[in-house]
């Protein structure tokens, strides 16, 4: 928000420099962006009056003047322009000078002859007519009655070009600050003065207002409160200088008395207002209500809008005439001959505002504030200040009374005033007393052992906020520094050590993390060739996606990793090894959030690469997180995977893990040229049947006794199966179990292969003896004989 420092000064009194207010403004919790002084980049530009005027002998439409600048001193120029009359008193740019746009100025001639400066125009000088409405846009600027003619006098000065803009960043919780009293309330705690605050007065006439207007609000929820006045005779003209020097200074282009009043009034109070031309309410009604189904409404910037059931309008008898808060309707404006206006001071819904703006797509100045929840308790300041203002302007007659619609609630919110709270949270020593001065500078009352919160403070609502108050104005600089106190208890969820866990393994494997998207396409689903019936296509459907490549949350991973897959390959990566830790979205009904799988995904492309290296790396996996008791078994029904060269893992009847390589049509599909494995491994369950809690064991005392054995068995039998009946059968003694040989070929008959195990066996008392060793073997053969595996002879 740009602030006048003019305007400022009305309310509390600074006598610091423009440096200083801004730097103890920001350090107060109030930042300011930039501030500079109007018109800095005029130079060497007086007042001065022509004095005689002579036609060029060298040109038909060009003028020498001669022009007093003061100091009885008489400078000869030679302008172009039509306007000038003797005795007119302009701005004069003098040899040396510099107008706007930083276009320097000096002395030269203009077809022979001599001129000593140049006479300016309003463009000259960084201003339009909207600032001297009385002035002319395509001539020399001439002062009128408003400025100080006071030849020689620096122009800035003499036309009020001169205040300094400060320019705030306001916070969306602090829409009181979007005012010129909210940010002088401010000024004043910071700097430690008097805030001057007046009541406005105004001089009724006697008609009643009642017989001019009605209001009524059929929806209290979206609109708190409703002022409403009326002012008849209406006279519509500029608006003093001094306004439009304060408008100006704040970013707001003046137009005329009645619009500027309402303006004014916005930024002194940050109460938005507006002026209704009563011609244009049916039955002088005004009606606060929902937009009706099929309305629409013509607003003041000439396009039509249709309305939703859900926004709330100015309505009369018959039709909106405004979106509330928001802007007014086509013929709600101030016309030229408007006669009698309906001033218009209300409070609405913050979200209801926001919202309708946003699906207007005319965000205003109103719009902005009301959508930070203003105080109700504004309105009726704020309309006697526009009265006040009509009355000080001469822009009409008040109608006696005020229309007060309120359905607000004036109780202020209360917290304890416990000041040694406040010193400890803080870090600081400050006395109640002193605490209590900080707290009553900005309006909040103390008294009985409550603080009494102002009920423009919506932000205030917990200790600690009363305590940043007191903290912003004792001073941040001021705050002495401390160790940290209390302890910190912070630690890893089982789940988090998990994860590290495994991305740490997983790098000990040389695979790469990546990170991708949770949406996908659903065309994914078509390239892994999921079948038509798949759960897996049942997807969350983005309702706003940024386009069809990522409309849906993806079931899988797999598509992600596949994706990651081919941009490397065809990138000329010869090899690729990656993993991600990510989630999976399932549906779980139309009215509950998706359930979320976290998945570990592998990812593996390269010359030395083949399933029973991703096998590998899924085992270093399960052995980090001490999952053991696990069964492999081959998957010949995926069609995203090789049906001869895919497992599954499962514990207890659960799918634990899939390992395989991807079918040769979805490598297709995805463009990979070359062989690709992928995996996936349920998270959730390894941290169900993981243990990582690692025991001590001591060296082993006794040696270990070894055993070698081969068994014949059929080729589609799982070795894993083989290893855990060996394991059953030897029991404790059993140190290790190794497969080192697989064989299939003559003499092994046909359908059959040889499996080779070295065993390693040891008791943790005793030296094993041979009968012990031999009696394990027989168990182990027995168990495998039943199943029909014999031993190899």
């Amino acid at each position: 928000m740009n602030t006048s420092k003019k305007w400022l000064l009305d309310f509390v009194d600074l006598d610091c420099t423009d440096k200083a207010f801004a730097d103890g403004m920001t350090l107060s919790g109030s930042k300011v962006e930039a501030f500079a002084v109007e018109g800095s980049e005029l130079s060497n530009i007086v007042t001065g009056r022509i004095e005689s005027l002579e036609r060029h002998p060298d040109s038909d439409h060009m003028w020498i003047c001669m022009v007093n600048v003061g100091a009885n001193e008489d400078l000869q120029i030679v302008t172009g322009a039509q306007n000038l009359s003797v005795g007119d008193v302009v701005p004069v740019a003098l040899d040396n000078s510099v107008v706007h746009g930083g276009k320097q100025i000096k002395k030269g001639k203009l077809r022979g002859v001599e001129s000593c400066g140049m006479l300016c125009s309003l463009g000259e000088l960084g201003l339009t007519t909207h600032d001297f409405p009385y002035a002319i846009e395509d001539g020399i600027f001439v002062l009128g009655e408003d400025c100080d003619r006071t030849l020689g006098l620096d122009i800035r000065e003499a036309i009020g070009l001169n205040d300094t803009v400060t320019e705030f960043e306001i916070t969306s919780n602090r829409p009181d600050c979007l005012s010129i009293l909210g940010l002088a309330r401010e000024a004043a705690a910071t700097f430690g003065k008097d805030l001057k605050i007046r009541e406005p007065k105004v001089h009724f006439s006697g008609k009643d207002v009642h017989d001019f207007l009605s209001v009524n609000i059929l929806a209290p929820e979206r609109c708190y409160r409703y002022c409403g006045a009326v002012v008849e005779n209406v006279r519509v003209k500029p608006s003093p200088r001094w306004m439009r020097e304060r408008l100006r200074a704040c970013g707001v282009r003046p137009i005329n008395n009645i619009v500027d009043i309402t303006n004014y009034v916005m930024l002194e109070y940050g109460q938005p207002m507006h002026a209704f031309d009563l011609r244009y309410l049916k039955g002088g009604s005004v009606i606060v209500r929902l937009a009706k189904q099929g309305e629409s409404i013509t607003t003041l910037d000439g396009i039509e809008r249709a309305l939703s059931e859900e926004m709330l309008v100015i309505a009369d008898e018959e039709k909106p005439v405004a979106v509330a808060g928001v802007m007014g309707g086509e013929y709600s404006g101030i016309m030229d001959d408007t006669n009698t206006i309906v001033f218009e001071s209300a409070c609405f819904n913050g979200p209801t505002t926001r919202l309708t703006a946003k699906a207007l797509g005319m965000r205003t100045e109103s719009s902005g504030r009301f959508e930070k929840e203003l105080d109700p308790a504004s309105c009726m300041p704020a309309i006697l200040r526009a009265l006040e203002l009509v009355e000080l302007l001469d822009a009409g007659d008040v109608i006696n009374g005020i229309i007060d619609c309120d359905k607000s609630t004036h109780e202020r919110r209360t917290l304890p005033f416990d000041p040694d709270w406040v010193n400890n949270f803080i870090g600081i020593d400050v006395s109640a007393d002193e605490q209590k001065k900080i707290l009553e500078a900005i309006d909040f009352e103390v008294k009985d052992g409550l603080i009494y919160i102002p009920t423009f403070r919506a932000d205030i609502e917990h200790q600690a906020d009363v305590s940043e108050e007191i903290a912003r104005f004792y001073g941040y600089q001021n705050i002495p520094n401390r160790p940290l106190s209390g302890v910190a208890n912070a630690k890893r969820t089982p789940a988090q050590k998990l994860e590290t866990l495994i991305s740490a393994t997983l790098r000990a494997c040389g695979l790469s993390e990546i990170a991708t998207f949770s949406f996908i396409s659903p065309k994914h689903y078509d390239k892994m060739r999921l079948l038509a019936d798949s759960p897996k296509r049942n997807s969350v459907v983005i309702s706003n996606p940024l386009g069809e490549d990522t409309s849906v949350m993806r079931t899988t991973v797999i598509p992600s990793m596949l994706d990651v897959l081919a941009r490397n390959y065809n990138n000329r990566n010869e090899a690729a090894a990656l993993f991600e830790l990510s989630n999976e979205y399932i549906p779980n009904g139309a009215d509950k959030l998706p359930d979320e799988n976290e998945m570990v995904t592998l990812g593996l492309y390269g010359e030395d690469v083949d399933y029973f290296t991703l096998k590998g790396v899924a085992e270093a996996v399960f052995t980090a997180c001490g999952v053991t008791g696990y069964d492999i078994e081959p998957l010949t029904d995926d069609p995203t995977f090789h049906p001869g060269r895919t497992a599954v893992v499962t514990i207890d009847g659960k799918q634990i893990a899939i390992l395989g390589e991807v079918h040769p049509l979805v490598l297709k599909n995805y463009d990979i040229g070359v062989k690709a494995y992928v995996g996936q491994i349920d998270f959730n369950l390894l941290l169900e049947y993981g243990d990582t809690d690692r025991k001590y064991t001591a060296l082993p005392r006794f040696p270990a006794t070894s055993r070698d054995l081969a068994f014949v068995c059929g080729i589609d039998i799982p070795v894993l199966k083989i290893e855990k009946l060996i394991t059953e059968a030897v029991g404790k003694i059993l140190e290790s179990i190794k497969l080192f040989d697989v064989y299939i070929g003559p003499p092994i008959l046909p359908g059959l292969k040889s499996v080779a195990f070295s065993i390693k066996m040891r008791a943790a008392d005793r030296t094993l003896t041979d009968e012990e060793a031999d009696a394990a073997m027989k168990r182990a053969i027995k168990a495998l004989d039943k199943i029909g595996i014999s031993l190899r002879s």
